[in-house]
């Protein structure tokens, strides 16, 4: 089944007991058992949830997974992978990824006792001298938030494998439509369901994607003791929104490309980050692990001005000033001061996340007129 098809209806079938083609909204606590352990399959509602247990099936499809297991945000989900580990393991995660995940590993899982690392992994070598007997994990995105730098998963599995160790892969910005690391060799893929599979900007939710029976029933029994899962509602919406994820991905794709080709050619533009210019760092791998190059694009503004550049975003008229990504409009955020202010300020400096970095997420509207908000925002 190509992909396209597997959006519509991989794990999907009508509702048994009425025929209905959209999976109905089991709005449902608990359900009745015929004598004690005698059910239906379905016993409470944060283990289970007839419209999250298709969900799930769906997401495990798009990643060509085994099992998917569906959270209550995306940091939930990332919660439930680090618990995985025990006090005293070490954790090699990317220098460059998401404020939340950096401060979920710093400031909670570093008072009990695990240890991380954050190294440069655009040369995948790198991770090799921070292996010891205590590495459990290897953390990473690709491409990165909000660097976009590419990572090399291929390369990170062969070094995981050899060692033993879990490799974990964010693919919230490519999505599976452009990426799938479990192909790769990846152990866990990761999602944060608000942005790309939601689409629409109306859900918070996360996802994990394995193929390993082990590993799938440690983290759903994670799953259920946590307690961090999603209603059926928002299953039901994160359902709708797939059904066009190839064609909203690629909408965004396509913009993104004439975005980031306007901006690369800006006089008040000193760099733009974007996967697709042939001179970005490590775009061959870029070519060979993604189908395209994605709508994210973070660029700075020469003079390294955090007044200039909030002049800039307080202008836009279609992008919107807001703390997230993946919807079907265009968004504009301050990293610095909004998703990765956790992240200290030497930190950010050396990995280029300067206070003129501005992160765009082009959405699917008429790309003329995105490109008229680029120009009188910018002008």
């Amino acid at each position: 089944m190509k992909f396209g098809t597997k959006t519509i209806h991989a794990g999907i079938e009508p509702d048994p007991s009425t025929g209905a083609i959209m999976t109905p909204i089991f709005q449902t606590s608990t359900y009745v058992q015929a004598s004690p352990g005698d059910h239906k399959g379905f016993e409470y509602a944060r283990s289970q949830n007839p419209t999250r247990a298709v969900l799930q099936k769906s997401i495990a499809a798009l990643e060509n997974g085994n099992h998917g297991l569906a959270f209550s945000s995306g940091m939930a989900a990332v919660d439930a992978v680090i618990k995985l580990l025990s006090p005293g393991d070490e954790v090699i995660a990317a220098n460059d990824l998401y404020g939340g995940t950096y401060r979920l590993f710093t400031k909670i899982y570093a008072k009990f006792g695990l240890k991380f690392h954050f190294v440069d992994m655009s040369n995948i070598s790198n991770i090799e001298s921070y292996i010891n007997d205590n590495t459990k994990l290897v953390w990473l995105e690709t491409p990165t938030n909000p660097m976009m730098s590419i990572i090399d998963v291929v390369g990170a599995a062969d070094i995981t494998k050899k060692h033993k160790l879990l490799l974990a892969v964010d693919n919230t910005f490519a999505t599976p439509y452009l990426q799938q690391p479990l192909d790769l060799g990846a152990d866990i893929v990761m999602h944060s369901v608000t942005k790309y599979l939601g689409g629409h900007s109306d859900v918070v939710m996360g996802a994990l994607i394995v193929n390993d029976d082990r590993l799938s029933k440690d983290l759903a029994f994670i799953q259920n003791s946590s307690g961090a899962t999603p209603g059926p509602q928002d299953s039901f919406l994160v359902l709708r929104g797939i059904k066009t994820l190839h064609l909203r991905v690629q909408r965004h794709c396509d913009n993104g490309k004439i975005i980031a080709n306007y901006l690369k050619d800006h006089y008040k533009v000193e760099k733009v980050y974007w996967p697709g210019f042939e001179n970005h760092p490590n775009h061959e791998i870029a070519k060979e692990q993604m189908r395209d190059f994605g709508g994210m694009i973070s660029f700075t503004l020469k003079g390294d001005s955090k007044e200039e550049a909030f002049r800039v975003m307080e202008k836009f008229k279609l992008f919107s000033l807001a703390e997230s990504l993946g919807g079907v409009e265009s968004m504009v955020n301050h990293p610095a001061t909004m998703t990765h202010a956790s992240i200290p300020y030497g930190d950010r400096q050396k990995i280029g996340l300067l206070d003129s970095l501005i992160r765009l997420s082009v959405g699917i509207e008429d790309v003329d007129d995105l490109l008229d908000d680029l120009k009188q925002a910018l002008n």
